[in-house]
């Protein structure tokens, strides 16, 4: 393993641990200098974490990953191309402005760092048609920002059609549907860990052709997703509900006791309803599942009408499960007024 290889890997676990902007873009002004070629990409893995960068929240950070993944891509191409002459020289040199001097790409450069099947001579070999301009298309959207040699990423886009036409049973509008489905996830700019993960070899093929578009979303993707099924629930049925306050409720987050609340019958009959308490201070919506305590609690703290109802609902539970104690329930629920004498 070379010096500069190892160099590049302390610098990897250095952008993993920075604590705050200013040591991300000290550690990419570093790398922006180094001079990269395929196999120390490979070796060292520097091209994922920096290309991880490029969805950064902070703009700075993301503009100069983005910019040193570009420099890279075009070092690697041009190493593989290999001009001669005078137009080596001014490649050469035009590299070297681009490095020191910061510019934006026009719209005809960045199509041409996009790495496609057909850029990089890569045609199918499963003798169909159909299928080989399926295996075309997973190789576009797999060489989006790969660094990896051509060999590689042709033989992940085989393999990955090879599973789904097995999954399907041949070439069926199944196959076709599936094959589209994979495609427009993988090229998705925003979810880059995705084609990372097939190239590098840490999610198989045979996995992959299986994923539903939820399992393939970005880890950003799934958290605001399940965001909008949790508020959704809570909006869904009781949009237009009357909610009551209450300080009988405690919330966990910021522990004060604003709060209002309603109650759906979201189980079985027999099961006591379900309380949706949304905390009016900071906003927190929880489910309150009333026990035995939190019933004397409960019951204690909230007005006449609702006590009653409550103490009618449980003890028409404790009536058919053990009628033995219904009578006792009965007398220390609802005690009868006492008599002037």
């Amino acid at each position: 393993m070379s010096d500069t290889v190892i160099e590049l890997k302390k610098a990897v676990k250095q952008l993993q641990t920075a604590v705050n902007d200013q040591e991300i873009i000290a550690i990419l002004s570093t790398l922006k200098q180094k001079q990269i070629t395929e196999v120390i990409l490979r070796e060292s893995k520097i091209g994922l974490a920096v290309g991880k960068l490029r969805q950064h929240a902070s703009k700075p950070v993301a503009d100069l990953a983005k910019e040193i993944v570009k420099h890279w891509k075009t070092a690697v191409e041009k190493a593989k191309t290999k001009p001669a002459g005078s137009a080596n020289a001014a490649a050469d040199k035009k590299t070297t402005n681009s490095a020191t001097t910061p510019v934006t790409p026009s719209g005809n450069s960045a199509n041409a760092a996009v790495r496609t099947a057909k850029g990089d001579g890569v045609t199918g070999k499963t003798g169909d048609k159909t299928r080989d301009k399926c295996v075309e298309i997973i190789y576009d959207a797999l060489a989006i920002d790969a660094t990896a040699p051509i060999e590689t990423v042709s033989q992940k886009a085989h393999e990955i059609e090879k599973c789904v036409l097995n999954n399907m049973k041949g070439v069926t509008p199944e196959y076709k549907a599936k094959i589209r489905s994979l495609f427009v996830n993988l090229k998705d700019k925003s979810n880059p860990s995705l084609r990372a993960s097939i190239v590098e070899g840490s999610l198989s093929p045979e996995k992959f052709s299986k994923m539903t578009s939820q399992e393939m979303a970005s880890e950003e993707r799934k958290a605001a997703d399940e965001q909008i099924q949790k508020d959704n629930f809570f909006k869904s049925l009781s949009a237009a509900e009357k909610q009551a306050e209450t300080d009988a409720f405690q919330c966990s987050r910021c522990k004060q006791r604003k709060c209002v609340y309603r109650q759906q019958q979201t189980r079985s009959a027999d099961e006591p309803m379900t309380t949706f308490v949304t905390c009016t201070v900071c906003q927190n919506k929880y489910v309150y599942t009333p026990n035995s305590t939190n019933f004397q609690v409960l019951t204690s703290c909230l007005d006449g009408n609702f006590h009653r109802f409550l103490s009618d609902y449980y003890l028409s539970i404790i009536c058919i499960s053990r009628p033995p104690y219904a009578s006792i329930l009965s007398t220390l629920l609802n005690p009868k007024p006492s008599r002037d004498l």
